[in-house]
């Protein structure tokens, strides 16, 4: 179903302390993330994907919305008065083929969320 929560994105400075904090706060649990700029980790057992990455210190949580067509839909956020980002999030072809494919948004508001393709199955 397009429009429900895909993913969640913790940006970090550390991902390694980042990690710690919320094993610490909640008990997650998590597995090394694909490796790359920023290489971060998998979060586990949320019941929803979510991550931890790293080089983006101070960052909020990003949330994203899970979308079929990632180019669709970003059409559709300018035709309703909103905005997309320039951000290269898709990564390599590795982390793509694994995590899918991103978008940074504002909606007319200027308010900031996410839109995630899932990879194929």
């Amino acid at each position: 179903m397009a429009g429900e929560l895909s993913f969640i994105e913790l940006g970090s400075d550390d991902p390694g302390k980042s990690r710690q904090f919320y094993e610490a706060l909640f008990g997650w649990t998590f597995s090394p993330g694909v490796s790359g700029e920023g290489a971060g980790f998998d979060i586990a057992g949320l019941g929803t994907a979510a991550g931890i990455h790293g080089g983006d210190p101070a960052a909020s949580p990003y949330v994203f919305f899970k979308v079929d067509d990632l180019d669709a839909a970003a059409a559709k956020v300018l035709d309703l008065g909103g905005t997309v980002l320039e951000l290269d999030m898709d990564g390599t072809d590795e982390q793509a083929a694994k995590y899918g494919r991103f978008t940074m948004c504002t909606d007319s508001q200027g308010s900031p969320f996410g839109l995630h393709q899932p990879p194929s199955a």
